[in-house]
């Protein structure tokens, strides 16, 4: 068995005395693992980084085998751990889609949505707001989508401030009433529609991390959130 496709460095651990298992997200083969030898060498350590984009060849003798990569580096995204902000970015993404992909299901749209953030937070853009996007993508992705095109009340497309942790469904701010502090916030930045401040940006997360939090980690045999996101968001937050 064998294929060749370029994939992102999830997560890397020791195995035996010189050789690493490591996880990457590709495009067609979705979160694979496998062996590299001499993977705890000092040449490839310096390759096998978080984030890192590789050109991977995998080979093992029967499919469910766990197989063993042959990884040559294409972009290293090294830039962004010199910045603590960006690192924290760059820790959450990886963490999230080591803990939510099931392993070896392709995941196409996500794999280009999450390429595309890993370039920006790399190029030093403004990529925050991009990363919220994302997390709206995960839950859609993992069958836990948002739907915040209009009111599960009265059907309203205007004035959409709050969205129901019971039903992932978007709330017009007069139909909230009485309820309004049982509901989460939906800031406009969060359907896509302006540039977020930070009080904003952290507020959206704040309804994405509830959802993937209690619907997508509590169907993952309860398992906590990675702490690498707790702190992304300690980081954004403190920003405001």
């Amino acid at each position: 068995m064998e294929w060749r496709e370029e994939g992102i460095l999830l997560a890397t651990r020791p195995h035996g005395e010189s050789a690493a298992i490591i996880e990457v997200f590709t495009r067609d083969h979705g979160r694979h693992a496998g062996v590299v030898r001499g993977g705890a060498g000092r040449r490839m350590a310096a390759v096998l980084q978080p984030g890192a984009q590789l050109d991977l060849t995998w080979r093992a003798r029967l499919d469910d085998h766990i197989g063993a990569f042959a990884a040559e580096p294409v972009r290293s995204r090294t830039s962004a751990l010199m910045d603590r902000r960006a690192l924290a970015g760059l820790s959450a993404l990886c963490a999230l889609l080591q803990f939510a992909l099931p392993e070896r299901d392709s995941h196409p749209d996500l794999y280009d949505r999450s390429i595309a953030l890993f370039d920006a937070i790399e190029a030093g853009e403004d990529w925050p707001p991009g990363y919220l996007q994302w997390e709206l993508a995960l839950l859609e992705e993992m069958g836990f989508g948002l739907d915040l095109g209009q009111c599960a009340v009265t059907g309203a497309t205007q004035d959409l401030a709050y969205v129901s942790p019971k039903t992932g469904r978007a709330v017009a701010r007069e139909a909230a009433g009485a309820w309004a502090d049982r509901l989460l916030p939906l800031p406009p930045c969060l359907r896509g529609l302006s540039s977020p401040t930070s009080a904003d940006l952290v507020a959206g997360l704040t309804t994405t991390g509830y959802f993937l939090e209690h619907r997508m980690a509590r169907d993952l045999a309860h398992r906590p959130l990675p702490e690498a996101r707790r702190r992304l968001i300690g980081i954004l937050t403190r920003a405001t």
